[in-house]
């Protein structure tokens, strides 16, 4: 199945899929800001294609979040997530949520795979 995919078509533009924001409880405002700043590193990376982010408050946890995350690592594209609460939403085993210290809320992380060694 992974070999079909590089004949996939690649979208010409970035598309930024958004879950879980209205649960999270995370301001409109705020939604706006974190969505236009992601947009904008994206193309400054050079990015063009799909990217996740994932809206997650600890406080009112989806039990769909950790499913997703699992579905689109098969995907190969970046997951990202904003912590709306205390904490962040445990990893699937083998990766971590870094840290995006690049935004000032400090509250937005990129799902990485571990380094192995």
């Amino acid at each position: 199945m992974r070999f079909l995919e590089l004949f996939k078509p690649k979208p010409a533009h970035s598309t930024i899929e958004s879950y879980g924001q209205i649960s999270s409880g995370a301001e409109p405002q705020q939604i706006q800001s974190t969505m236009e700043w992601l947009f904008a590193s994206l193309m400054a990376a050079g990015y063009s294609g799909n990217s996740h982010v994932i809206w997650y408050n600890d406080a009112k946890p989806d039990t769909g979040v950790e499913k997703l995350v699992k579905k689109l690592i098969r995907n190969s594209e970046p997951v990202f997530l904003y912590r709306c609460g205390g904490k962040v939403q445990s990893p699937p085993h083998g990766f971590y949520w870094r840290m995006m210290n690049e935004h000032p809320s400090m509250r937005i992380y990129q799902l990485e795979l571990k380094d192995s060694h």
